[in-house]
């Protein structure tokens, strides 16, 4: 896969029409969200996971609570989210619950450049994704591979978020998010694991629990930097879990 040129958005069928940057070294990224106008540095909320094996229930009332809590709890902060960018999982309940709570705070995709579908790019992957279409900045880094993009990711939210907070929220995901989170405790930024969900962030809760799970959570949970919350609990305690997080008086 080769890309000659990057186009410098990217119009969706919704009409929104996204920027669109590439990059080539990690330590570039300060100096190129610096260009994208949004008022540095502002807190930042990442997330992170998937929707696998996740019931139809529980997706449901996670999109309530992206849309019902997160959206607004973020553009009430003046915050940014950065995510992966891609139209799947909780990435596309961000993008959704941000076009339907018709909040504005930023909503910044990283992805590899080999694994996403964008008219101007040349990509020959027949797994390539679609890019979520309420995000407003999309960040392309190098990378054919899914899990590529994990360590830009993490240090994206650390240029924008500067001297401001940042925390990460974990929900559900697989192998990929291992790696995320991972790369969220090398960066000391707070992670908040949606317990309930399912696959990683069951394990991980399971962990903070001391009860059995998966080998990869013990040296995750070690960091001190991980909590759970319980989906299946008040909504308020969402907000004010997050508030905490973020340092919010």
């Amino acid at each position: 896969m080769s890309t000659p040129s990057t186009p410098s958005s990217c119009e969706f069928a919704n009409g929104n029409c996204a920027s669109l940057h590439s990059i080539e070294q990690i330590d570039a990224l300060p100096e190129l969200v610096a260009k994208f106008g949004l008022d540095l540095p502002r807190p930042v909320l990442v997330i992170v996971g998937g929707a696998g094996n996740m019931s139809p229930e529980t997706f449901e009332r996670l999109g309530l609570l992206f849309k019902e809590v997160i959206a607004p709890f973020v553009d009430r902060l003046g915050a940014v989210v950065v995510d992966g960018g891609t139209d799947s999982g909780v990435m596309s309940l961000i993008g959704d619950a941000r076009a339907a709570s018709e909040t504005s705070f930023p909503l910044v995709g990283v992805s590899a450049i080999g694994t996403i579908e964008c008219p101007g790019i040349d990509n020959d992957n027949s797994d390539a994704a679609t890019l979520e279409e309420h995000h407003t900045h999309f960040i392309l880094v190098p990378g054919d591979d899914w899990g590529d993009e994990s360590k830009w990711l993490a240090a994206t939210a650390t240029a924008i978020a500067g001297s401001q907070t940042s925390c990460t929220i974990v929900i559900n995901g697989g192998s990929i998010t291992w790696k995320d989170v991972a790369n969220s405790v090398e960066a000391g930024r707070q992670t908040l694991v949606f317990d309930g969900s399912g696959r990683a962030a069951d394990e991980l809760a399971a962990e903070l629990r001391d009860e059995p799970a998966d080998d990869r959570a013990a040296p995750l949970v070690a960091s001190g930097l991980l909590q759970a919350i319980d989906i299946e609990g008040d909504r308020d305690s969402l907000g004010e879990r997050l508030a905490t997080l973020l340092a919010i008086p």
